[in-house]
């Protein structure tokens, strides 16, 4: 096996992880989960902790593994379609956060997927260094590379005055992109 087709069926492995648990009614077990997957209690225990760190809300329990139900961002949201290349990541990031934002999650638009949303939760400097880590460490790509870095980003804040402190940072940085009348929600 190559190594993209094993980060590809990883992730895949990883996507089908997560649908067991938002779809159980109780807790599933690691071992139930590496039978139905074909792999070793050690491995889901290795992907319960990407996904975790990768902002899925997985709760460990006596009986199993559950998702959490997440918490609804409090406060004003926005999304915002930005565009930049991966070495800008970090700077987009950090302006948002040093603005007081949250980024709740990334999401590209891609023409044969469609949708595809990840949860960030990105609140602080620290979540930001901690994310560019997992990202560096775990041989991934970042999403928005599937869209030759175009990317929309979910971001709470406790006022629409900050959103729009953001959103004027985020466009004097050129990291701001238009809307192509079919990306409106």
């Amino acid at each position: 096996m190559g190594k993209d087709e094993g980060t590809a069926s990883a992730q895949a492995r990883r996507g089908r992880i997560v649908s067991e648990l938002t779809g159980a009614e109780k807790p599933v077990s690691g071992t139930v989960l590496a039978k139905e997957l074909g792999v070793s209690r050690q491995v889901i225990v290795q992907d319960i902790a990407l996904l975790r760190a990768n902002g899925y809300n997985i709760v460990a329990t006596n009986r199993g593994y559950l998702v959490a139900p997440g918490k609804k961002p409090s406060g004003s949201t926005r999304r915002f379609k930005v565009h930049h290349d991966e070495s800008q990541t970090i700077d987009e990031l950090e302006t948002i956060v040093d603005l007081g934002g949250v980024v709740e999650d990334v999401m590209v638009n891609h023409r044969v997927y469609g949708k595809v949303t990840a949860p960030l939760g990105l609140k602080s400097r620290r979540d930001i260094a901690h994310f560019a880590e997992d990202m560096a460490t775990g041989r991934s790509s970042l999403l928005m590379t599937v869209t030759s870095g175009y990317h929309f980003h979910l971001v709470s804040a406790e006022s629409e005055e900050v959103l729009d402190d953001i959103e004027r940072a985020l466009a004097d940085k050129g990291y701001l992109a238009e809307y192509l009348p079919h990306e409106r929600e």
